[in-house]
């Protein structure tokens, strides 16, 4: 059985997507709040700077994959309106769950899907923009999901890839201590799940770097990308363009 990481542990691949489902299932109730605690807020002003770099316009089709609580689904509707369409996926199901109810909570009905990205249910060049926010370090496969993520994609479209990613150098210790130290305690505060946050941690640190992943999005198929670092690196977004 191959291996690969859940954090700083090395688990069979078969079992990794059943603990990332528990840790979602978990934290789901709590995690928008656990967002702005965390982040203090900047996590808005990110997903705000994804939306202006996705570039939209009315009419377009977006799918928003580990879309989770819908923000950016809801960001995006806006956007194309009432003749553009936004897929709102997640593996997760309680994530899929929350983000749906709170935007019919909001009069906000999107296309709601259950789905692997590693396995996307939708034809070849079905969308204008492919959107992952804060999910792709989960996943088993990156290099199989970057593929589909292309796949669906039409000609000239756009993914945007919104990630922790290596924070600069000088705040390094600082920003380890944080997430060691504050996030674990928050998690148990406020969420009652310390294990939960502690993964979080851990697995941003797995992620790969800002350069790496840029070469993973131009390996899966795409001919430019760019890389904008957020918050000193704390996360970056990444926009590949699908030739």
């Amino acid at each position: 059985m191959s291996k690969t990481h859940f954090g700083f542990q090395e688990v069979d691949e078969s079992e990794k997507q059943a603990r990332v489902r528990s840790v979602f299932d978990s934290v789901a109730s709590n995690y928008d709040v656990m967002n702005d605690l965390m982040s203090v807020g900047l996590h808005r002003l990110w997903k705000r700077y994804t939306v202006l770099v996705a570039d939209l316009s009315l009419g377009m089709r977006v799918l928003d994959i580990a879309g989770g609580t819908g923000d950016l689904g809801l960001a995006f509707s806006k956007k194309v309106g009432s003749t553009g369409m936004v897929v709102h996926t997640d593996i997760n199901e309680e994530m899929l769950k929350t983000g749906r109810d709170r935007l019919v909570d909001l009069n906000v009905v999107l296309p709601t899907l259950v789905c692997d990205a590693e396995k996307l249910p939708f034809k070849d060049a079905s969308f204008d923009r492919v959107s992952v926010a804060f999910g792709l370090r989960n996943m088993t496969h990156k290099e199989i999901a970057l593929k589909e993520m292309c796949r669906v994609l039409k000609p000239g479209g756009k993914l945007l890839i919104l990630e922790f990613s290596k924070v600069a150098a000088p705040l390094q210790k600082a920003y380890d201590w944080y997430s060691f130290n504050v996030l674990p305690k928050l998690g148990k505060f406020i969420a009652k799940d310390e294990d939960s946050y502690r993964y979080l941690a851990e697995s941003i640190r797995m992620h790969p770097d800002q350069d790496t992943l840029k070469q993973m999005v131009k390996e899966a198929g795409f001919g430019h990308v760019d890389v904008h670092n957020l918050s000193a690196g704390v996360v970056a977004l990444h926009v590949g363009i699908k030739c």
